[in-house]
C-alpha cells in the first residue's frame, strides 16, 4: 500500500541568545499525536528546520495560515543530537510577538517548581506515512510554535548570552544555563510582556478555548467521517442490506478509516459464502453485445470520419478499405447495375447499404453543426426561442395584452371588466433541401473523402439558413422588418400612443452613450393592453434592459469597447466578459452587410419577440434512396442524399427589440 501525505502539528524543548535567542528542540524521535517518528527520517529531514518561522499557537489547519501578529521568531542553525534523538535549533525572536516569546523563553529557563506551564514547541509539518502511521519522510516543516502541551518533544533547552562579548575575557564566560532543581529560581524580568504572557496562559481561559478547539475539530472528523463512509459503500458494491448494516455500525461517529476498510471486507467474505452456490462459473463477464450491423455501423464510422455511438467506441471492428469494399460486401453489385445480388453478398445482415451511410453522415451533420455553432452560426440561438410543432400549419403566435393596474372597487359596487386584448402575429412553415448524387462512379472510384465532405456541406447550409432567416429579420424591406399584426412595421419611430406605432428605431451611430438611449428607450415601452384606440400605448413600463447588442462584423469592436470597457486599449483581447454583472453582451451578425446599422434585443428568456419553429427537429434530415427499384438508380446510376428542412421564423412582440438605421 502506496504511502499516504498528512499535515499534522507535533511539538518539541529549547534555549536563548543574544538579544533574545535560545537553543530549542524541535523534535525528538518517538510517538507524536498517535504517529511514530524514527530517527533516521529525522535526520533526513535535518535541512527543511533552517529558516522555519515559529508563532504563538498554531493556525487552523482548515485556515489560510497564521496571522503576522502571531509571529514570535525565525529558527536555524539545525543539528542532530545523538543523545537525545532529537533535531536542536536556535530560535531568534523577532516580530510583533518576539517580546511575548523570549520573555516566557527565560521565565521557563529559571522557574524551578514542579508545576511549570505545560508551554513548549509543537512543529506543523506535511509527511509521508505507511498503514501503521509510521512517517516515512517529511516533505515540508511548515513552521515551529510556541504552543500549550505539545504533543512530540519541543521544548527550550537554553537561553545563550543576552549580551555580545566585547573582550576575549567575556569570550572565555560560560553560557547562561538553565539552574538545576532545588536551586534558587533566577528573578524573571520584570516587564509589560511578562505580565501580558501570564495573562495569556490563564488557566481557566486556555482550557475552554482548548475545549472549544477540540469540539469543532471532533465535529469536522466526523463530517469528514461521514463523506468517507458514503464514497466507501458507494465503490463496495454490497447488497443494500450489507451496506445498512455498516453504516448503521459508523454513522454518527469519528472513525479508523481502516475500521472501515475491514468491516467493508468483512462484508464482502459474508456476502461471497452465503452467495457462492448460486453463482455459475462461466469464461468471463459480458460488459457489452454487439451484432453484425453494429460493427458495420463502427466501420462506416470510421471511414467517414463519423463519432460513433457511445456504446461502440471501444468496439474493435477491421478498417474497410473505402466506400466500394462497403458496396460490394452488402449488395453484391459488382457490375454496377444498382441491384442487390443475396448470392453474391459477402456478408449476410440485415443491415443496407444506404442505411449505414445515412447514420454516419446524420451524426456528421450534427458534430458540423455544433462546430459551426462554436464558430458564431448559432448566434440566433441567444436571441430566439426555438419552438417544436407537431404539424404543418400555419402558425398564430399570440400576444396576450396585460392589465395595467387593479382598479378599486367600492363596497357594495360592481366590478368592471379589465380591458385585455392579444396581438396574434402570424407565420408559415417554408420547406428547404435539396440532395447530392452519390453516383456508381463515386462509388467504383472510391472517393470516401469527397462522400464525408457532402454532410458538413449540408449542414453547413442548414446553419447559415437559419442564421440568413433570423439576420432577415432586421434588415427586409429596407431595413425596418416584417409588417406586425398591428399594421405598423417591426421597426418605427411612430409614437407607441398611435396604432401600429412602435417608437423603437433611431439613426444615430453606435456609442456608449447611445447604447444607454437605447437601452432607456427598451426599458420604458409600455406592455400591450389591447390594440384598440384609447388603450394603444398605456400599459406599464416593461422594466427590462436589453441583453444583446446585435451588429455586423465591422463594428464588432465598437461594441465590444462599449460593452467592455476594459477593452477600451486592449483590442487584442476579447476572451472576457468584464461588465462585472452589468447586462449586456456582443452578438455578432455574420449576415448584416450594413456596416453601420445595429440593434438591441432583450433576453428571450424574459421578453422574447424572436422565435423560430421547427417541424422534424431543429436540424436537418438526411434521408438516402438507393436501392434497385429506386427511379435515380435505374435513370442515372446514382444514389440520392436528400436533405430537408421545415422552418418558420416570425416576430411575435416589437417590444424587446431596438433597431439603428445609420446613414452610410
Amino acid at each position: 500500500m502506496p504511502d499516504t501525505e498528512h499535515q499534522i502539528q507535533l511539538s518539541a524543548p529549547a534555549t536563548v541568545t543574544p538579544a533574545g535567542e535560545f537553543e530549542i528542540m524541535a523534535i525528538t524521535a518517538g510517538k507524536g499525536n498517535g504517529w511514530s517518528f524514527p530517527a533516521a527520517v529525522l535526520q533526513a529531514s535535518l535541512q527543511l528546520w533552517d529558516h522555519v518561522e515559529t508563532f504563538v499557537d498554531h493556525g487552523e489547519l482548515t485556515s489560510d495560515g497564521h496571522s503576522l501578529r502571531d509571529l514570535g521568531g525565525v529558527c536555524h542553525s539545525p543539528t542532530w543530537d545523538d543523545f537525545d534523538q532529537g533535531i536542536k535549533l536556535q530560535l531568534k525572536t523577532s516580530g510583533p510577538s518576539g517580546p511575548l516569546v523570549e520573555a516566557l523563553g527565560r521565565e521557563l529557563l529559571a522557574e524551578t517548581s514542579p508545576h511549570k506551564p505545560g508551554v513548549g514547541f509543537s512543529a506543523d509539518v506535511l509527511m509521508l506515512a505507511d498503514a501503521q502511521k509510521v512517517v516515512t519522510k517529511i516533505l515540508r516543516v511548515l513552521s515551529l510554535d510556541l504552543v500549550l502541551h505539545p504533543a512530540r518533544g519541543g521544548a527550550f533547552i537554553r537561553a545563550l548570552n543576552s549580551v555580545q562579548p566585547t573582550t576575549a575575557q567575556e569570550n572565555d564566560m560560560p553560557e547562561v544555563i538553565a539552574p538545576p532543581p532545588g536551586a534558587a529560581p533566577a528573578a524573571p524580568p520584570a516587564s509589560a510582556d511578562v505580565e501580558a504572557m501570564r495573562t495569556l496562559l490563564n488557566v481557566q481561559t486556555e482550557q475552554a478555548r482548548l475545549a472549544a478547539e477540540a469540539n469543532a475539530a471532533a465535529a469536522v472528523r466526523v463530517q469528514m467521517c461521514a463523506y468517507l463512509l458514503d464514497s466507501g459503500l458507494a465503490a463496495s458494491r454490497l447488497p443494500a442490506p450489507a451496506q445498512t448494516s455498516i453504516r448503521a455500525r459508523f454513522t454518527g461517529q469519528a472513525f479508523d478509516p481502516k475500521d472501515l476498510t475491514t468491516a467493508i471486507e468483512d462484508q464482502r467474505q459474508l456476502v461471497a459464502a452465503l452467495t457462492a452456490g448460486a453463482i455459475v462459473q462461466g469464461p468471463g463477464r459480458i460488459s457489452a453485445t454487439f451484432n453484425d450491423r453494429d460493427r458495420l455501423q463502427a466501420a462506416v464510422d470510421d471511414l467517414l470520419a463519423a463519432p460513433r455511438d457511445e456504446a461502440s467506441k471501444g468496439l474493435v471492428v477491421s478498417r474497410l478499405s473505402g466506400i466500394r469494399e462497403l458496396y460490394h460486401m452488402l449488395t453484391g453489385d459488382f457490375d454496377y447495375h444498382g441491384g442487390f445480388y443475396p448470392d453474391r453478398v459477402q456478408l449476410a445482415t440485415t443491415a443496407d447499404f444506404t442505411g449505414l451511410v445515412k447514420n454516419a453522415m446524420n451524426k456528421i451533420i450534427v458534430e458540423r453543426w455544433a462546430a459551426l455553432g462554436r464558430a458564431g452560426y448559432d448566434w440566433w440561438k441567444k436571441v430566439c426561442v426555438v419552438e417544436h410543432f407537431n404539424s404543418l400549419k400555419s402558425i398564430t403566435g399570440t400576444l396576450i395584452g396585460t392589465v395595467g393596474a387593479l382598479p378599486t372597487v367600492a363596497e357594495g359596487g360592481e366590478y368592471t371588466e379589465f380591458a385585455v386584448g392579444d396581438s396574434p402575429e402570424t407565420a408559415t412553415f417554408t420547406k428547404y433541401g435539396g440532395y447530392i448524387p452519390l453516383t456508381l462512379e463515386l462509388i467504383d472510384t472510391d472517393d470516401a473523402r469527397k462522400l464525408a465532405a457532402y454532410p458538413r456541406e449540408l449542414a453547413n447550409a442548414a446553419l447559415r439558413n437559419i442564421s440568413k432567416q433570423v439576420a432577415a429579420v432586421f434588415t427586409s424591406n429596407s431595413a425596418v422588418g416584417p409588417t406586425m399584426a398591428d399594421t405598423g412595421a417591426l421597426f418605427n419611430a411612430t409614437a407607441v400612443t398611435t396604432a401600429g406605432g412602435h417608437l423603437n428605431l433611431l439613426t444615430t451611430a453606435l456609442s456608449a452613450a447611445q447604447w444607454e438611449v437605447v437601452a432607456a428607450a427598451v426599458y420604458n415601452q409600455p406592455m400591450l393592453i389591447k390594440n384598440t384606440a384609447g388603450n394603444y400605448g398605456t400599459g406599464p413600463k416593461q422594466g427590462i434592459n436589453p441583453k444583446y447588442l446585435l451588429v455586423p462584423r465591422a463594428l464588432q469592436l465598437t461594441a465590444k469597447q462599449v460593452l467592455y470597457p476594459s477593452l477600451e486599449r486592449a483590442t487584442q483581447i476579447y476572451t472576457e466578459n468584464m461588465q462585472r454583472g452589468e447586462p449586456g453582451d456582443v452578438v455578432t451578425v455574420p449576415d448584416w452587410t450594413d456596416v453601420t446599422d445595429w440593434a438591441a434585443v432583450c433576453d428571450p428568456l424574459v421578453a422574447p419577440a424572436l422565435y423560430v419553429g421547427e417541424r422534424f427537429g431543429i436540424t436537418p434530415e438526411i434521408f438516402v434512396a438507393g436501392d434497385e427499384l429506386s427511379p435515380a438508380v435505374f435513370m442515372n446510376d446514382e444514389h440520392r442524399l436528400k436533405v430537408r428542412h421545415f422552418l418558420a421564423v416570425w416576430v411575435n412582440d416589437f417590444r424587446p427589440l431596438h433597431k439603428e438605421n445609420v446613414a452610410g
